[in-house]
């Protein structure tokens, strides 16, 4: 049984560290938006008129809202995880 257990818990394990490696990624892509973001000018910008200033912050608005989703469903993850190895374990120590 506690082979099962430390087998769930590498896969688990491994399982974090891709969804970690995605995240980083995710996490790239956002910070380097919000550089190109604070280099644009402060007066008179050129965005294409009002649509294409709202469009741009839809799109910036966007890939903040995909990374939050990103960090909010790896917690889920680990969350449930973990729940399952300690309900494993409970159950363990019952026998």
């Amino acid at each position: 049984m506690q082979n099962k257990i430390t087998k769930v818990l590498q896969h688990m394990a491994h399982t974090h560290e891709q969804m970690a490696r995605i995240l980083d990624a995710e996490r790239h892509v956002v910070v380097r938006m919000s550089q190109i973001i604070h280099d644009l000018p402060d007066a008179e910008p050129d965005f294409g008129g009002t649509s294409g200033l709202i469009e741009s912050s839809g799109q910036v608005n966007k890939n903040i809202i995909s990374y939050l989703n990103a960090l909010a469903d790896l917690e889920e993850a680990m969350a449930e995880g973990v729940g399952r190895v300690i309900k494993e374990m409970n159950g363990q120590e019952e026998e």
